[in-house]
């Protein structure tokens, strides 16, 4: 990895990690939707902004269908489904959830052809069904239905941002980082835009609260996002994706220090397990498998 990829790399795993903390705010303000919504517009303007103050061209794709899609799955459903859990599930464990996207990634890749599968891949992808069963199983919270819907939902999120990520690699290599992010997070908005009738604003949100969305969209959404598509076409989906693994420590230690929140030893040590899984996956364990598997 590059200097420059590697530096990219940190900042999105330090960025992310906080922003679970901005998250939960604004989620409390906005409602689970609105925080999405408005974040995603929000987003998309601030990068419109500094395009045109820095004279940057901007060479969106003709056919903005593949731009949809990442709109659809790495922005709206990621977004919906993380703002969603977190209220219900706690921000830690919805940061261990996060560390299970490069399973799915790897999954989708296979499934796509994009990358072969390997015994030692098939052990990873064991380990993490197993930490993902101690993360869900053995909570320190009681079982009730909303805390089944928030872990629903995290899994939707996690499928929904491998599966992006994995389209943006594969159709939209070729589109610079900055039309990727603009084009995913207005479309992302337009599609969550309708719920709001659903999922109205609570309240009336206070004048911090406006300054906590804007921090969000501003640079833990537009800025870090266009770092986070320029790594998906420097180093690869999967390979860009394992800062997933960072983030979710960033986000546990500010889970369990500043908001206080439980997670049993199971729970914990599933969170290891996903973590060793998702190494074997990325092919961070150094391996001896010379034949791949047949799908």
């Amino acid at each position: 990895m590059r200097p420059r990829d590697l530096a990219a790399y940190l900042c999105l795993a330090v960025a992310w990690g906080l922003s679970f903390l901005l998250l939960l705010k604004v989620v409390q303000a906005f409602g689970w939707v609105g925080a999405v919504t408005f974040r995603c517009f929000i987003a998309a303007a601030i990068l419109l902004v500094l395009a045109r103050v820095t004279r940057r061209r901007l060479d969106f794709p003709k056919n903005w269908t593949a731009l949809a899609v990442v709109g659809a799955t790495t922005v709206a459903g990621q977004l919906i489904g993380l703002s969603y859990a977190m209220p219900r599930i706690g921000t830690a464990m919805a940061a261990i959830f996060v560390s299970s996207i490069p399973l799915f990634s790897m999954v989708i890749s296979q499934a796509w052809g994009l990358e072969r599968i390997t015994p030692t891949r098939v052990a990873g992808l064991t380990l993490g069904t197993i930490g993902l069963i101690m993360l869900v199983g053995f909570p320190a919270v009681p079982v009730t239905t909303p805390f089944l819907l928030g872990c629903g939902a995290m899994l939707f999120s996690t499928f929904s941002a491998a599966y992006g990520s994995n389209h943006a690699s594969r159709h939209l290599s070729t589109t610079g980082p900055w039309e990727v992010t603009i084009g995913a997070f207005l479309a992302g908005g337009l599609m969550t835009l309708p719920l709001l009738a659903a999922v109205p604003v609570p309240g009336i949100p206070q004048l911090l609260d406006y300054v906590y969305l804007i921090a969000l969209a501003g640079l833990m959404s537009a800025l870090t996002y266009v770092l986070y598509f320029g790594l998906v076409a420097s180093i690869g989906a999967t390979r860009a994706i394992s800062v997933e693994f960072v983030v979710t420590l960033v986000a546990v230690l500010v889970g369990a220090t500043v908001l206080d929140e439980p997670l049993t030893l199971v729970q914990i040590i599933g969170g290891v397990v996903i973590i060793a899984g998702c190494a074997l996956v990325l092919g961070l364990v150094p391996a001896r498998d010379k034949i791949p598997v047949s799908p």
